[in-house]
């Protein structure tokens, strides 16, 4: 079973799936003990991962399919999953105190209608957790054909300002050795990115290759842009 732009963990390599539990082990602190919905939670192992820690997590997704995968495989005491649109949150205001919206806005041809409606399904301490992936330039025409924007951190913070008032960003990137970000220098024909067998040369480098990273080996740091991959804003009312 797949799905465009999803994980699903039974699938995937553990090193592909590290990268993106991270973000949700990030935001784990700020759900203890609280309401939260998991807007774009595909096939649930986020949202059954947070309710680890949360009172209650409502994962939403917009696609049946993957919601029925979250049901059979993902299912916990203090998560529902809802079918609804992002850009139209189906819940009244003041519902929630944490929103997570992992890997979403790109997806979305009007992220900011999104943002107003977290806003306001947030209550007045709530926080909004989200990334996006870090990419130089802001563009309508990314090359990735499941995304419909990718902003910039500059953009992503306006446009995050809009609606919230507080804004702290944070990059999520590998913890390379010296040896790793040597090799990726020197290998200007990107050979390591071809050839699966030198990937997996971690000897040589000290660093796990990415289908094998594991958690301790990524960081998400205030203001740590210089080789991110995504980009996380945690954002408060």
């Amino acid at each position: 079973m797949s799905y465009p732009e999803r994980i699903v963990p039974d699938e995937t390599e553990p090193g592909v799936v590290a990268l993106h539990l991270k973000r949700y082990e990030f935001a784990r602190p700020i759900c203890a003990a609280r309401d939260v919905l998991d807007a774009a939670c595909g096939v649930g192992y986020g949202s059954a991962y947070l309710a680890e820690a949360a009172r209650r997590v409502i994962g939403l997704d917009a696609s049946a399919e993957a919601l029925a995968y979250a049901r059979r495989r993902y299912s916990h005491p203090s998560v529902e999953y809802v079918q609804g649109d992002l850009q139209e949150l189906p819940f009244p205001a003041a519902s929630f105190d944490v929103v997570c919206a992992f890997e979403a806005i790109e997806h979305l041809d009007e992220p900011e209608r999104f943002l107003v409606r977290a806003a306001d399904v947030l209550r007045d301490d709530g926080v909004l957790v989200a990334s996006t992936p870090n990419v130089p330039e802001t563009t309508r025409t990314p090359a990735n054909p499941y995304h419909r924007i990718e902003v910039s951190p500059r953009d992503f913070e306006r446009l995050l300002r809009r609606s919230f008032a507080h804004v702290a960003l944070y990059g999520q990137r590998r913890l390379l050795t010296t040896r790793h970000r040597l090799a990726q220098r020197v290998d200007v024909l990107g050979l390591r990115r071809r050839v699966p067998a030198l990937r997996r040369a971690s000897t040589l480098t000290g660093s796990s290759a990415t289908e094998d990273v594991r958690l301790d080996e990524l960081e998400i740091a205030p203001d740590a842009f210089a080789n991110a991959t995504e980009i996380v804003a945690v954002c408060r009312k």
